[in-house]
């Protein structure tokens, strides 16, 4: 009898998740499809009825991190109204997941392993980085068009904005000599980097 398409996706997802796990908690290297299996729980067969091999599991598993991370800066962009806003959310959404356990896991996982697994670096400047700093290139050109803004390098400024969100404490949140910023911290960073972002924009409220 086939699968159902709802028992399949299931299956997938639970893999994922296990996967994930395994990912963040362990040595990627450590990690084997045997462990994956056992942890989803599916049998070995099942398994490569989904994927292929480790790194086809590891792709999906942060392409899928991206996606969700793009789908609520595209909802936020499509409910844009104040700017000031606007920018608050996509840099809470960015900022919750930079310094989040799992984000600083999976950014320390990818970093490891890009120059083994070339390809996971390509698909994660493919799939996140630059979809995200695309999306918020084109909400700038809006401004630019409807706020009498004029700013010359639309991309380049909006590479600016998710760096202010970064920065030194991100680099030591990542090595482990800082603690991921507390709830407040994370409401000052914000509050901070969209305040000056607007004032290096030359956007005031009317």
């Amino acid at each position: 009898m086939t699968e159902s398409i709802e028992n399949s996706d299931s299956k997938r997802q639970a893999i994922m998740q296990a996967a994930k796990n395994l990912f963040l908690t362990h040595n990627y290297r450590c990690v084997s499809m045997d462990k994956i299996a056992q942890a989803a729980p599916v049998s070995k067969a099942t398994l490569y009825n989904y994927f292929d091999s480790k790194n086809e599991l590891l792709v999906a598993v942060v392409s899928k991190l991206s996606t969700e991370l793009l789908q609520t800066i595209t909802q936020t962009l499509s409910d844009a109204d104040d700017v000031e806003q606007t920018l608050k959310k996509i840099a809470f959404s960015v900022v919750e997941f930079l310094y989040s356990s799992e984000g600083l896991a999976i950014y320390r996982l990818v970093i490891s392993e890009s120059h083994e697994f070339p390809e996971l670096g390509q698909m994660v400047s493919n799939n996140g980085v630059t979809p995200l700093i695309n999306q918020l290139d084109s909400y700038l050109q809006r401004l630019n068009d409807s706020d009498n803004l004029s700013i010359f390098d639309t991309r380049s400024t909006a590479d600016v904005f998710f760096s202010l969100l970064k920065g030194e404490l991100h680099f030591r949140c990542l090595l482990g000599v800082q603690p991921p910023p507390n709830e407040l911290e994370k409401a000052q960073l914000i509050e901070s980097a969209t305040t000056f972002y607007l004032r290096g924009i030359g956007y005031a409220k009317n």
